[in-house]
Order: structure tokens, then sequence, then C-alpha cells
């Protein structure tokens, strides 16, 4: 073996275990946070499929039983108690890993490389790169995590009390449900929905890894903030408020496309496909039916992003103080 390869190999082990240690941190980071965000979810998904392909201002009382996000999360409350509002938490959190362990353990290697290969100099550039890192990242994740984010959207769509809230979809357990998927519909069923997961995704890190990483950095060096819980917090509400203006329209057609219900032969009972639901939603519910959901979706986001920032430093710590 020559003197250069046994130079490198140290080098590539470093750069694999580097990013197996940010998956492992993004994932752990992530399933912290949404074990509180998670009520949030529901009421978004809840509110996201109410309404469903019907004009603004023409559902009825009886078939509009959530007014806003806060009244909403009341009701799931006082109907189906702490077990509604963390329906679909276990699925969360494996989709969490698949998700947010590629996004933020492959955002930093990816982004370094770009830089790197590219001799990347202007912040310019460096921005692109940034977003086109988060996007890519974003994207694995999503292709990952598809089947799980499916069921988790069923289970949170599914409510005992009212059942005119989308398509509802019984089921036992998460294995029994991918099972009984894969069989009557085959991998098509279990990826539907996956183009509009991985737009979601993408747009989704496109714009919160470099918008949450440079107002980090501004806030640290321009302005000397201190490197604090209050600094992170500050810096993710307002990504927050980002994510969820570029994302919510491809979480709604996300949200639509992977609770639908399908006919004998698999095909969706509303949509075609993705684009298919944005025409229908854009044509009959207006640009506002792209945005269903948004306050619960920040309100999700936002504490869910600054969460997942905070346990990502201090794991970050940790594994730097007793692993490295």
């Amino acid at each position: 073996m020559s003197t250069l390869a046994i130079q490198e190999q140290p080098k590539v082990n470093n750069k694999v275990k580097d990013t197996a240690v940010g998956f492992v941190i993004g994932g752990l980071a992530a399933c912290g946070a949404v074990t509180f965000t998670n009520p949030w979810e529901v009421v978004k998904t809840r509110l996201q499929l109410q309404g469903e392909l019907v004009r603004a201002g023409t559902l009825s009382k009886a078939d509009r039983p959530y007014h806003n996000s806060f009244q909403a999360l009341k009701v799931v409350f006082q109907h189906e108690g702490i077990r509604g509002a963390q329906r679909g938490l276990s699925v969360a959190y494996f989709y969490q890993i698949c998700l947010n362990g590629s996004r933020l353990g492959l955002y930093e290697p990816v982004h370094k490389n770009l830089i790197h290969a590219f001799n990347l100099k202007s912040d310019s550039s460096i921005l692109a790169a940034g977003v086109f890192s988060g996007a890519f990242a974003g994207v694995v994740g999503a292709v990952l995590g598809s089947p799980l984010y499916l069921i988790k959207t069923r289970r949170q769509s599914f409510s005992p009390v009212f059942k005119n809230i989308g398509h509802q979809h019984e089921m036992k357990s998460a294995m029994s449900a991918l099972s009984q998927i894969y069989r009557n519909e085959g991998l098509r069923g279990l990826y539907r929905g996956a183009d509009a997961a991985m737009a979601r995704a993408g747009v989704g890190s496109a714009v919160q890894m470099p918008t949450y990483m440079i107002g980090k950095d501004i806030l640290l060096k321009r302005f000397g903030f201190p490197d604090t819980f209050s600094t992170h917090f500050a810096t993710s509400m307002f990504t927050g408020v980002l994510v969820c203006l570029a994302m919510n329209p491809f979480d709604v057609v996300s949200t639509r496309m992977y609770n639908q219900g399908v006919d004998a032969n698999g095909k969706g009972l509303l949509y075609k496909n993705s684009v298919d639901c944005f025409v229908k939603i854009t044509k009959i519910e207006g640009v506002r039916g792209l945005y269903k959901g948004f306050l619960a979706h920040y309100l999700r986001i936002g504490p869910h992003t600054t969460l997942m920032f905070v346990f990502m430093e201090q794991l970050k710590k940790i594994y730097s103080k007793h692993f490295n």
C-alpha cells in the first residue's frame, strides 16, 4: 500500500465517522423535540384535511369542528385526551430519525465538501451551497422516511369522534399497517405522495439549515451575542417563520396525498398525483387552501426547530467532551 493511500485512509474514516455521528445526534435531537411538539402536528394535520376540496365559506358547522389552532387543540384533548394529542408519536420517532438524522447529519459534510470541491469564497456562493446542501439532505431524509410519514399522517388524521375530517384510516400497529399497504398496493402504495414529501422536505431544509446556521453566525460574530439558549431560541423562532412560509403549500399537498383513500385498483379517490392535488386545491379552495393549518404548523415548526437545535448543540458538546 502506498504512503498516499495510508495518509488518505484516516481522512476517509474521519469523514464517515463525522457523518455517522451527525446522523445519530440529529436523529436524537429531533426525537427529543417531537415529543413536545407532536400535539401541534396532530392539530395541523386535522386542519389541513378539514373542508377538503370544499369552497371557502360553504363548509357547514357540523363539518367544521376545528375553528382555529388553539380551539382545535382543546377539542382534541377534550374528546381524545393525551392519547389523541400524541397520536402517531411512536411512528414520528422513527420518521424523525430518518428525516432529521439525514438532514442534520448530511448538511455539514455536504456543505463543506461543496465549498472545498468548488473552492467557494464569496458569501453568495457559500449561501447557495448551503441551500443546495439543505435541500439535498432533506430529500434524502424524505425518501427514507416516506412510508413512515404515510402511517403517521393517517394515524394523526384519525378521530374516533369526528369521522368527516379527511379519509379515516383505522389501523393497528405501524408494522401491520405497512404490511397491509404493501400487500394491497405494493411498493407504489408505500411511497404514495413521496414526491410531495420530497419537495416539502427539500424546500424546508433548504430554508431551515442555512438560515439557522447563518443567522446564528451573524448574531454571534457581528452582534456579539453569547452562544447560549436564548440566542439559539431567537434564531430558531425566526427560522421557523421562513420555513413555514416556504413549506406550508407542499405540506398541505403531502398531507392530502398521504391520507386520501384508494379504490380497489390502488388509485387515489381524490387526486391522481401531487400536481393534480395542487391544482385542485388552488382551483377549489384558493391559495388560502394551501396555507391551511399555518399557525399550527408554525407552533410545531418554531418550537420544534428551537428544541431540535438546542438538543443538537447540547448533544454535540456532550459528544465532544466525553467521546471525542
